[in-house]
């Protein structure tokens, strides 16, 4: 038998084995993906686990278990073949090596995240005094994000590493990294600055997600926060998007930092003629009617009283921004309604005194007269003489 023929016919062996091969090993695959499917979905109903998060690890899981497979099969075929013709496994084994790298980064991301939603399902943000859990929540977030990252690097890493040019490339590379480093260091400080921000509002607490703030004169709600910018959600449905150095170098308010209870005023300006005790009574009525005052504070002073109106300022509390915005726009409201039909004379006016148009021309001439004595330099005989005094004579020229 000539070369030619024995090596096609090698090769029609090894296809017909590899192929065979491959076929069992995806089917063991398979039904070993499902049972352990079975039995993890299992223990995930016990446990009470998201189910839309343990669905999320079924694929990464099942391709990684037939590239393993198929990566099995092709090593066992290739090692039962003549030493001359095992070049061939060289750029198989490339590429299947890849894909198990690829494969195995995909299902650990997945798994990182399937712990985070278990254990942020333990922490309920829909409670009344949920401060830990949104504590918990930001930073279990940040943390899943940097876990991220590092898994997708050192896949990029393994996989460079598979080709034995780049393991030769790796010596330089490691010799060349400081210089690298602070290369890479000064062109993207403001973005580094940015991650290092974000790990610092992520463990330091200064803001929480779901927290109220007002930044860049904007009152919303932290939506979402990332290694590099923060998302707030403002009242009117927009969406504030600030750097994360924006709140470790800016003041803002945080109006959850510690609790959600809140509270403010409503402020009137009324007449001289309002009754501040029977508006006070009122008030009480007022806050007993609804469910959005919690019933801490309840206060009418009069804050100021000057010029032609009064100032009154009423206080009140509620559980948290929105029930306290919709308390105040309630006890304005009531408030007016209560002025208007009990104390008409209360509402705010501009008195105007009229005078008679003799008395008014009499002081008009008054004040001229008081303007002419006023005037230092003219407007008098003595006045003129006071003037050549400091203006000396005048001299004209002569030709």
């Amino acid at each position: 038998m000539d070369i030619p023929t024995f090596w096609y016919g090698l090769m029609d062996t090894l296809w017909s084995r590899l192929l065979v091969s491959i076929a069992i090993a995806i089917v063991l695959a398979v039904a070993l993906a499902a049972v352990v499917g079975a039995v993890f979905r299992a223990v995930a109903r016990r446990r009470g686990w998201p189910d839309r998060a343990v669905g999320r690890l079924r694929w990464p899981f099942r391709w990684l278990l037939m590239a393993i497979a198929i990566w099995i099969a092709e090593n066992f075929v290739i090692a039962a073949l003549p030493a001359g013709a095992k070049g061939f496994q060289t750029p198989v084994d490339q590429v299947l090596n890849i894909a198990v790298i690829a494969l195995t980064a995909w299902f650990v991301a997945t798994f990182v995240s399937l712990l985070v939603d278990v254990m942020l399902s333990r922490y309920r943000t829909d409670v009344a005094d949920n401060r830990v859990a949104r504590r918990v929540r930001t930073q279990a977030l940040i943390l899943r994000r940097v876990a991220v990252v590092a898994i997708v690097i050192v896949a990029l890493a393994a996989s460079l590493l598979v080709f034995p040019a780049a393991r030769t490339a790796g010596a330089s590379l490691l010799a060349s990294a400081g210089v690298v480093s602070i290369i890479a260091g000064l062109a993207a400080q403001s973005t580094l600055g940015n991650v290092i921000a974000g790990m610092q509002l992520a463990f330091s607490g200064a803001i929480r997600v779901d927290d109220v703030v007002i930044a860049n004169a904007e009152w919303g709600r932290i939506e979402e926060i990332t290694l590099t910018y923060v998302v707030v959600h403002v009242w009117d449905d927009r969406r504030l998007v600030l750097p994360s150095t924006y709140f470790t170098t800016t003041p803002f308010e945080n109006w959850t930092r510690t609790s959600s209870q809140l509270m403010q005023s409503v402020d009137f300006d009324l007449d001289w003629l309002v009754d501040p005790q029977a508006m006070r009574d009122e008030m009480h009525r007022v806050l007993g009617r609804t469910e959005l005052w919690d019933g801490r504070v309840a206060v009418l002073q009069v804050t100021d009283a000057v010029g032609g109106m009064i100032h009154v300022r009423i206080l009140v509390t509620a559980v948290d921004a929105p029930t306290l915005f919709d308390l105040r726009c309630f006890v304005r409201e009531e408030m007016i309604r209560w002025l208007h039909e009990h104390q008409p004379a209360a509402l705010p006016r501009t008195r105007v005194l009229m005078t008679p148009p003799e008395d008014a021309a009499a002081r008009s001439a008054g004040r001229t007269d008081q303007r002419q004595d006023r005037e230092l330099f003219g407007g008098s005989a003595q006045g003129v003489a006071r003037g050549k005094d400091f203006t000396g004579p005048v001299r004209t020229h002569t030709p």
